[in-house]
């Protein structure tokens, strides 16, 4: 269990040694050598259910470079309180050696140095190895794996197959159930066509029809787990119609429905659950609040909002684990079950490094397969980074402000705005940009560029309207996603104000004159839920760029000021 007592310090002292010796090649390989696969895998068994959970892989296959967040700001009862908070006060709130391999694997600490000394991360072939190593362990008879969604979406192969690439390498795994949230902006015809072949559950108690109020999907499945009696609760996303196109689900509507997760689990423990799992994308606070509010749930597996944390969080008798993204770790819980409660737990958070985890050779052949329709082209090198290029964060991520300065420059624009996807993964300063990398930052099926005029009013609004959804202090008021990143244009937020009153000061960074509210600015972007939007794809745009320059850069953003954070 990764707590207090029992910290991953892997390579501590020598990782440490490395980034300010400049041993190169050899502390590389003295690092990687300190990581063992036994040790990342050991775990003292508990009682006689385990459940292994993934969630927010975001299409990928392979081993990533992944960055987590420097700002991760906490509102309401959430401040300060994990996962809202990051770097040094991170390793000091959860007693992880700076250095070590935990250390890399959940902050942003000394990132690039690390980076290149414990090498990538994750890799479903990794995962495999791994969930085969506990089913063994501890018998498949006492195992459930579950998949909390955000699973077949952000890569160009998922974009290009409709998400079957990773579904034809999630059966390998054998997951006994998952729920959603990107997959359902495949549409309704191709979500229910991919459910039909899954070949295990796909859980959504919150999904119903437009026209009868009646459940899409299944509310919940019942398993036999040593000699325990399970019920896993599925819950997708529920602000799917809000965060993303609704035209591509209209005969859907969804939302937290605590009441119907209540009779859920209410139905479930009649019928004899011992057990109660709840398989939920609602987010990390979302979660939170749920857990306290409706009784008789020991487990929620929290998925959305990408948090990764190596302990288990407890709310009242309920139990929240969060396992991070982009395959980059497996959540184990091990649960003593007894007379229908939770008696004793054991945790882990494992990250899966791929260089001292064997891949698994069947999910490895089944990777290579997959991606073979698209290996040379996303191989192909566009250009060079001269500086580290992350997604993740709040305010500001430097691939973002790559996009925004392609948008600005490709489409001639003034402003340009980026959503604040939390899906993306990480490019080393001093390398290639491939093509797989720009669409590990863009892939998805509504990908046009705009280009149109907005008044300086509309901007501050869209402004606004973001940082509500991200900085309510009602965990259910916050409808997913970081601030959106702007291009060209500057301002002040102070997310403590209430609702249209956090952004001021915004600036027009081009001629260092406020912005007028009743002006008109040209404004381009991407990623728009509105039907019918007209342009080229980003990743086409973003190309275009970086081929043209071909050494970029993406210095740190501080053109957003953040007060109260």
């Amino acid at each position: 269990m990764l707590n207090r007592r029992d910290v991953l310090q892997v390579g501590a002292a020598t990782a440490a040694a490395v980034a300010g010796s400049g041993l190169g090649a050899l502390g590389t390989a003295l690092a990687r050598q300190r990581l063992t696969q036994n040790e990342l895998l050991r775990f003292k068994s508990l009682g006689n259910v385990t459940l292994l959970h993934v969630a927010d892989m975001h299409g990928q296959l392979l081993p990533v470079t992944f960055r987590e967040p420097s700002t991760n700001i906490g509102v309401g009862a959430a401040r300060g309180e994990p996962p809202h908070i990051t770097g040094a006060a991170f390793l000091k709130r959860f007693h992880i050696a700076a250095g070590s391999a935990e250390a890399h694997a959940l902050t942003p600490v000394d990132f690039e140095s690390l980076a290149r000394s414990y090498g990538r991360i994750g890799g479903l072939d990794r995962a495999a190895t791994a969930i085969k190593a506990v089913r063994a362990e501890r018998g498949e008879d006492r195992v459930l794996l579950l998949d909390g969604g955000d699973t077949w979406q952000g890569s160009l192969g998922a974009y290009r197959t409709l998400g079957q690439d990773m579904i034809d390498c999630m059966r390998l795994l054998k997951p006994d159930a998952m729920t959603g949230h990107w997959e359902f902006t495949y549409g309704e015809k191709r979500l229910k066509e991919a459910v039909a072949g899954l070949g295990f559950a796909f859980l959504a108690l919150n999904v119903r029809d437009t026209q009868w109020q009646e459940p899409v999907f299944d509310a919940y499945k019942m398993f036999e787990k040593g000699g325990v009696k399970v019920a896993v609760l599925g819950q997708a996303f529920p602000y799917t119609p809000v965060a993303n196109p609704r035209w591509m689900i209209p005969s859907w509507t969804f939302g937290i429905r605590e009441e119907a997760v209540h009779a859920a689990v209410d139905k479930a423990r009649g019928e004899g659950a011992q057990l109660v799992v709840l398989l939920s994308h609602n987010g990390f606070d979302v979660d939170r609040k749920l857990a306290g509010r409706v009784p008789g749930i020991d487990v929620i597996l929290t998925g959305h909002t990408h948090d990764a944390l190596p302990v288990a969080i407890k709310v009242g008798k309920t139990l929240l684990v969060a396992s991070g993204s982009h395959g980059k770790f497996l959540s184990r819980l091990d649960l003593d079950v007894r007379a229908g409660a939770v008696r004793g737990y054991r945790y882990k958070l494992i990250p899966l490094f791929a260089d001292a985890i064997r891949p698994d050779p069947d999910m490895a052949a089944m990777i290579a397969k997959v991606r073979a329709p698209f290996a040379q082209e996303l191989a192909r090198e566009v250009g060079r980074t001269e500086s580290l290029l992350y997604r993740r964060g709040n305010i500001n991520g430097t691939f973002d402000d790559l996009i925004c300065a392609a948008l600005i420059e490709e489409r001639d624009a003034e402003i340009s705005l980026s959503p604040g996807f939390r899906w993306g993964t990480s490019v080393l300063a001093n390398s290639p940009v491939t093509v797989e990398d720009i669409h590990n930052a863009t892939a998805m099926t509504y990908p046009q560029v705009y280009r149109l005029t907005m008044t300086g009013a509309r901007l501050k609004e869209i402004l606004e309207d973001v940082a509500d959804n991200l900085f309510n202090p009602d965990p259910y008021y916050q409808q997913g996603g970081d601030m959106v990143r702007c291009g060209g244009l500057g301002y002040t937020i102070d997310v403590a104000k209430p609702a249209g009153q956090r952004i001021s000061a915004l600036t027009h960074l081009g001629s260092g004159a406020p912005i007028e509210a009743a002006r008109d600015y040209v404004v381009s972007g991407w990623a728009s839920v509105n039907e019918g939007v007209e342009g080229p794809p980003v990743w086409q745009v973003v190309e275009r760029y970086i081929a043209r320059k071909q050494v970029v850069r993406a210095a740190p953003n501080t053109t957003v000021k953040v007060v109260d954070a």
